[in-house]
């Protein structure tokens, strides 16, 4: 870096007096100084001064400390007893004699810092760090421990050689902490801890344990009432404790020289404290320093506060999130399904995530996995409502496609409901505006039919399962993609597949697979991956959580929900199926069949109301429906009886009047078995019942 020079027609003006500054030649000779100079050094103009001539550059060089502080040792000088501070700069040469020249140069005097002014000037510049720290640092997090933790390390090691945050239990939990009266009654836990290196804390409590009750003493007293306990020397704190000797090392580490304790205080409560200890630093605290500690601690105890509310709440959402999911773990003739959630990490909380495992008729079962767009209150509610809609359009065992139709419908209904609300509320002269119901969502629903081993799916806008064969690679079963529910006006694709006996399907929402500027595409690749080296034959809730413990992001922005099933297949000596053709005398063949079954299931106790429904359902449909009619029955937990027909009328059950000759029939069947219905296929109809089956031994 050049230096700065003087380009004034004589010597350099050193006048000011409220500046120390000489103008030297190159030979150390005054030419100039100021009035401060003057009392701090005895170089007269016109004299060679003795005290600076060594800092000088050697004679026709730059070389030298231009432009750099330098301490000129001493305690003789006339004005100043120890140690002063000079920077020397060059200033321009002037000539002589024509060709040479003389350089000047210019030496700035400062006396040197004592220790205790360099402790001082130290110790404001860690308060004032700390304070700006603090200021930006503290209250950025909704996660007590988190917060606890970045308090700690904002403490240590410039402001303290060792700090602590106690946090009352309740608090962790989300909960109010109870009003506190003496010292002794407050429960605290360990939630954060930092030391220096070179310092150690072994025997003090550690972090995640709780600590001692202490008593209730006059060193205690002002943290009940939110004010800072200033300790200088430790001692004194040891015999103020009123602890067990054995329980002191606990409190207070080995070393320390000083502390200082400040309550997290907030509307009037305590949620926690904050404990700063000194062993290497060598100044105790002051009072400076307490007051401090009690702005940073006002901070974090609002940070904390903020943090307990949004724990609260969050945990409140979670259980309802948790309580409108299925049980985890479900097992019938088809399936042994277990299902996984988990809320979104990063502050995201609860989302629209859901999984539904839905019982149908004929021992058939529908899988659902759907995801809201947004997180929080909101999306939770519209979760429930969708989740509802789903089980309400399941029980009229429509057809995947067709269900998702219904689904995309309410959908828009939903938006629209919620986008006329804040219209009138507009209108009103309301400012209050609230979320849409539902802004969007995507769902997968899927059947599986134990009997035949044929699943079918349909999906609006939902990444597809993941088919694991008993003995094979696990793969993405290609099912049609739709569009997400609420877009209107597209049909949705029915893919039909066969699963063979011990297969699993998994499904899952994009939480699962999905990272911050991560690709899906590389998440659901790591997910089928996953399957690949996991252990089939491990039980299906450890199989899950490895799966899902091990492919979700570590920084998942969203909530993600995973669904396995493992796939049934009803063993055929469980199935009779027979086809009658439409002639009304074929109906007392169809009751022998009936009865000759049940006598080989060893179900005769059954017989007499299986008799009656079938010889009902097959009249009916050999009489209104023209062509073959098709009689099955499957066993498991339950009897099934079901009569199919090409034809797509819909039966109406009604109470027949006492001069009607017919029409009784529907309501003896609806009387006589636990449940029945009607399901429309692609070449006619199903009428089904279910009729339970007492396993109880005789005797």
């Amino acid at each position: 870096m050049r230096e700065p020079e003087h380009r004034g027609p004589g010597p350099a003006s050193a006048s000011v007096s409220g500046t120390a500054a000489v103008v030297l030649d190159c030979d150390g000779l005054v030419i100039a100084r100021s009035e401060r100079a003057a009392t701090l050094l005895e170089c007269p103009p016109g004299e060679t001064c003795v005290p600076l001539l060594g800092i000088l550059p050697r004679a026709g060089t730059d070389a030298g400390p231009v432009g750099y502080p330098m301490t000129v040792a001493g305690d003789d000088h006339a004005g100043h007893k120890g140690p002063l501070v000079c920077t020397v700069v060059r200033l321009a040469a002037h000539a002589q004699g024509g060709a040479g020249g003389v350089t000047q140069w210019l030496v700035l005097i400062a006396p040197a810092e004592t220790a205790e002014e360099a402790a001082e000037r130290d110790a404001r510049r860690r308060r004032t760090g700390l304070s700006q720290a603090a200021a930006a640092g503290i209250g950025t997090s909704l996660d007590v421990i988190e917060l606890a933790e970045t308090l700690v390390d904002l403490l240590v090691p410039d402001f303290a050689d060792l700090a602590t945050v106690d946090i009352a239990e309740n608090v962790l939990v989300g909960d109010e902490p109870p009003h506190f009266r003496t010292s002794g009654d407050v429960r605290l836990r360990r939630t954060a801890a930092a030391q220096s290196p070179e310092i150690s804390a072994e025997e003090l409590l550690a972090v995640g344990e709780a600590l001692p009750p202490v008593t209730d003493s006059t060193l205690m007293r002002p943290l009940m009432e939110g004010l800072p306990v200033l300790v200088p020397d430790v001692a004194v704190l040891q015999a103020a404790l009123g602890v067990d000797p054995k329980a002191v090392p606990l409190f207070v580490p080995s070393g320390a020289h000083s502390s200082v304790a400040m309550p997290l205080y907030a509307r009037g409560l305590i949620l926690g404290c904050v404990t700063v200890w000194r062993s290497q630093l060598p100044s105790a605290f002051g009072e400076e320093d307490a007051a401090l500690l009690k702005d940073v601690a006002s901070r974090a105890a609002l940070g904390v506060d903020n943090a307990r509310r949004y724990t609260k709440e969050h945990r409140s959402v979670v259980t309802l999130q948790r309580s409108l999911l299925p049980r985890s773990a479900l097992d019938s003739a088809a399936a042994e399904t277990v299902g996984v959630y988990q809320p979104a990490g990063g502050g995201s909380g609860v989302g629209g995530d859901w999984f539904d495992v839905i019982p149908l008729p004929s021992l058939r079962v529908a899988f659902v996995v759907g995801d809201v767009v947004g997180h929080g209150l909101e999306a939770t509610a519209a979760m429930a409502r969708l989740r509802t809609a789903v089980q309400t359009l399941a029980d009229l065992d429509l057809d995947p496609g067709e269900l998702l139709t219904h689904l995309d419908d309410l959908v828009l209904g939903f938006s629209e409901e919620q986008m006329s609300g804040e219209s009138h509320a507009e209108h009103a002269g309301r400012s209050e505006r609230s979320e849409p119901a539902v802004l969007g969502a995507t769902c997968l629903y899927a059947v599986y039919d134990p009997v035949t081993g044929q699943c079918a799916a349909a999906a609006a806008g939902h990444p597809p399962p993941v088919l694991l064969p008993p003995d094979g690679e696990p793969v993405f079963l290609r099912v049609t993609p739709g569009p997400p529910l609420g877009v209107g006006g597209v049909p949705f694709e029915v893919t039909e597949f066969g699963v063979r006996p011990g297969s699993m399907l998994a499904f899952f929402t994009d939480g699962l697979v999905e990272s911050r500027g991560g690709d899906i595409e590389e998440g659901m690749e790591r997910l089928r991956g996953s399957f690949a080296g996991a252990d089939p034959k491990l039980p299906l809730d450890e199989l899950s959580r490895a799966v899902f413990d091990g492919v979700r992001p570590q920084e998942s922005v969203d909530d993600a929900a995973l669904l396995l099933a493992r796939l049934h297949t009803l063993p055929p000596d469980q199935v009779a199926e027979w086809q009658l053709d439409a002639d009304l005398s074929l109906v007392a063949r169809a009751r022998e069949l009936v009865v000759g079954k049940l006598s080989e299931w060893q179900l005769d106790e059954l017989g007499f109301v299986t008799e009656l429904v079938a010889s009902e359902l097959v009249t009916n449909a050999i009489r209104y429906a023209a062509g073959p009619v098709g009689l099955r029955l499957i066993r498991d937990r339950v009897l099934v009886c079901e009569v199919s027909d090409p034809s797509s009328t819909q039966p109406r059950l009604r109470r027949a009047r006492e001069t009607d000759e017919g029409g009784r029939g529907l309501f003896l069947v609806a009387q006589l078995t636990d449940r029945w219905g009607c399901r429309f296929t692609g070449t006619g109809k199903t009428i089904w019942t279910e009729q339970p089956i007492d396993r109880t031994p005789p005797g």
